[in-house]
């Protein structure tokens, strides 16, 4: 048995759920169909759950948000017109909305997360319906009906391991199962989202729980590129990597999946495969636990812009015992999370977002590291990029560090600063955010103009 998710862009029309339709029927083991809320038809247009977000956002602040609800239900409307369906899957649609904006408000949280959630739930039903307008015993699952319990934290839900057991009940219902992603239901039968491409989450969620064979994510790409098609023109595609791969790409910006998405999945040992409802026969990308090393020592370059690092120096810092504790208790302290701590005998730099510190908690975190730690010298440098460089093969080729700097040094990109993880699965450059494309086109000449990957 197969779990296949579906992601916004491959619902977003009448057309592409006929796409969809022609996918999971091609294949009897595609039983278990996890679904997202209407994407985007074209570059312009507004996702269902943004416009879910901000409707909710109407009625608590002034009780309405006609034009919002419209916007909403014409999108489902059109949908349903598209594939002939008639209109008693709308008037559901819209009174059970209705009914949500209509609900108690007196927990703004929650309320929202009710809403957001609606997106996938309704078209679910709407797709369950089509399945069964062209003659296939389809049926919509309630998430709480098959057992899917999560943590109360709206927005950022985590499995509940019990779930897992009550999923695999699923496994004996009769027909194609169409599950609603991104949210669960707390204990107390509350709905609670996970974050957002929460319905990657739930995805692998159900592959744990049904045991399922193979997890097939479909979204609008053939494969996962080894580096941001948007930066290097024509990338190559990968065709297997590793779930710690993926993990450390999706990390560093890669878009594909949330860094999170896929642990459910990978604890349970079910490969991944990547595919393209557009182009459904494209191999796409398998996620897998170990693969073979056939390609270089690099699987893929990623990067994402926002960071800043605090530089703290002080003479003889390796001979005093807890100074790297103290350091990050200031972080701590002060309700800063960190990324990386590349560090020399007598200095220490912490990687961070930047957006976590406005300049008055900069000057005052400055000002407890020089007071308490009595440090040398402290400083903030903003605006900087990080670049992931992945991949096992690193582990068993000598100079591939050396390669990196020497293409950055070609392409006159300064470094800012360099960390590689202790599991040499990955190495990480620092640059000025004005260097990011300059820098991650140069490392991809060097590691893979010329190779098949």
């Amino acid at each position: 048995m197969k779990v296949v998710k579906f992601g916004g862009s491959s619902l977003a029309s009448g057309e592409q759920i006929q796409k969809v339709y022609n996918i999971v029927v091609s294949d009897s083991k595609r039983k278990m169909v996890v679904v997202s809320a209407p994407g985007k038809r074209y570059s312009d247009d507004c996702k269902v759950t943004d416009l879910l977000i901000a409707c909710a956002e109407g009625y608590l602040e002034d009780g309405e948000a006609p034009d919002l609800f419209e916007a909403v239900i014409e999108r489902y409307s059109s949908i349903a017109r598209e594939l002939n369906l008639s209109a008693n899957i709308v008037e559901k649609i819209h009174d059970d909305l209705l009914t949500l904006l209509q609900a108690d408000k007196c927990n703004p949280e929650q309320f929202l997360d009710v809403i957001k959630a609606s997106g996938e739930d309704n078209h679910a039903k709407l797709i369950a319906a089509y399945f069964r307008h062209q003659g296939v015993e389809a049926h919509y699952v309630n998430p709480k009906e098959a057992g899917l319990f999560v943590s109360n934290e709206p927005g950022n839900a985590q499995v509940l391991p019990d779930s897992y057991q009550r999923l695999y009940s699923l496994r004996e219902r009769s027909g194609i199962l169409i599950f609603p992603g991104f949210f669960g239901y707390n204990e107390q039968g509350e709905v609670v989202t996970f974050s957002r491409s929460g319905s990657d989450i739930s995805g692998a969620i159900l592959a744990n729980g049904i045991k399922a064979e193979l997890y097939e994510n479909f979204t609008d790409v053939n494969a996962v590129y080894s580096v941001n098609p948007t930066i290097v023109q024509n990338p190559k595609e990968i065709r297997e990597l590793t779930y710690r791969e993926m993990r450390e790409l999706s990390y560093a910006g890669f878009s594909v999946f949330h860094e999170e998405a896929l642990i459910p999945a990978f604890r349970a040992g079910i490969p991944v495969n990547v595919k393209n409802t557009n182009n459904p026969s494209a191999l796409g990308t398998r996620i897998v636990n170990e693969r073979d090393n056939t390609n270089g020592p690099v699987i893929g370059i990623a990067s994402d812009q926002g960071f800043c690092s605090i530089y703290v120096s002080k003479y003889l810092m390796n001979r005093e015992v807890g100074f790297g504790r103290k350091l990050l208790h200031i972080l701590e302290r002060n309700g800063l999370s960190y990324e990386h701590t590349p560090s020399g005998i007598d200095d220490i730099s912490i990687i961070l977002r930047q957006n976590q510190m406005d300049h008055l908690l900069e000057k005052e975190i400055i000002d407890q590291i020089k007071r308490e730690l009595h440090a040398d010298e402290v400083k903030v440098e903003h605006n900087l990029a990080l670049i992931m460089v992945v991949g096992k093969g690193m582990r068993h080729n000598i100079g591939t560090m050396a390669k990196a700097s020497a293409a950055l040094e070609r392409a006159r990109v300064n470094i800012e600063m360099i960390n590689q993880g202790s599991s040499e699965v990955s190495m990480m450059f620092g640059v000025k955010e004005e260097d990011e494309k300059r820098a991650v086109q140069a490392i991809y000449e060097e590691f893979f103009v010329g190779v098949v990957v």
